[in-house]
């Protein structure tokens, strides 16, 4: 019988909801499909948590609880993931994850906490696009893609994106017929009334606006902040 493989998401105060429940639900579709795989849902402590909606949530598990999954899932958000840089509990679990996750995955700004982590020195990364000139600042190489894997890290643009990257990386772990049948079974065939993004209207100004406060909100007079405001002034 094969061992049992366990994908933890990871939640902390405040973060972006639909970044965990998109990608939970194709994983916890996973799950249902392959028994060998364990999807859990992982934070310090057993607590109520607030997200960045009125929706609160609660972890299945502690930190201690599952400290090595073979996949570790970062969500992202606004103001409170910037915070979550410098909690060094998030941090130490990330990094005595990393060795043994294939991937450690994030999803929008959550790439910034794996980058807090050391995991993203050296490697091609991408986040939600108002944050991705921050990502040289741990050493990644910011690329404007829905996914990106390199090796044993796979990030996520922002949002919505992370339903795709958990479809990946179905794909990856279990063959692209169970990754079919999850996207069938959550009837995922994207629609939206505006048609698709033409990212030459982006509304850059409403980004660099949303990046300047989620740095001030977050970290305040940290010195990481004016480090991260500088270079998303400078475009990198």
């Amino acid at each position: 019988m094969a061992t049992e493989k366990t994908i933890a998401f990871v939640l902390y105060p405040g973060c972006t909801i639909l970044d965990v429940v998109g990608p939970l639900q194709v994983l916890s579709a996973l799950s249902a499909l392959r028994p060998d795989y364990r999807t859990v849902v992982v934070a310090e402590r057993l607590e109520v948590l607030e997200t960045d909606t009125p929706l609160h949530v609660r972890a299945s598990h502690t930190f201690a609880d599952v400290p090595a999954p073979d996949v570790v899932v970062v969500p992202g958000g606004g103001g409170p993931t910037l915070r979550a840089l410098t909690d060094e509990t998030l941090l130490s679990y990330l990094r005595g994850a990393a060795p043994e996750a294939r991937p450690a995955a994030s999803v929008c700004t959550g790439a910034l906490i794996l980058g807090a982590a050391g995991l993203l020195a050296g490697r091609r990364a991408t986040t939600h696009w108002a944050m991705l000139d921050a990502l040289p600042e741990f050493g990644a190489t910011p690329v404007r893609e829905r996914w990106v894997a390199d090796g044993p890290v796979l990030t996520a643009a922002g949002v919505a994106a992370g339903i795709d990257m958990a479809l990946h990386l179905t794909q990856e772990l279990a063959g692209e017929e169970v990754a079919r049948s999850v996207q069938f079974f959550i009837e995922y065939d994207p629609a939206p009334p505006l048609g698709g993004l033409d990212w030459d209207r982006a509304p850059k100004a409403l980004g660099a606006v949303a990046g300047e406060r989620w740095v001030r909100d977050g970290l305040g007079d940290h010195p990481l902040a004016g480090r991260l405001a500088a270079r998303l002034k400078s475009g990198g």
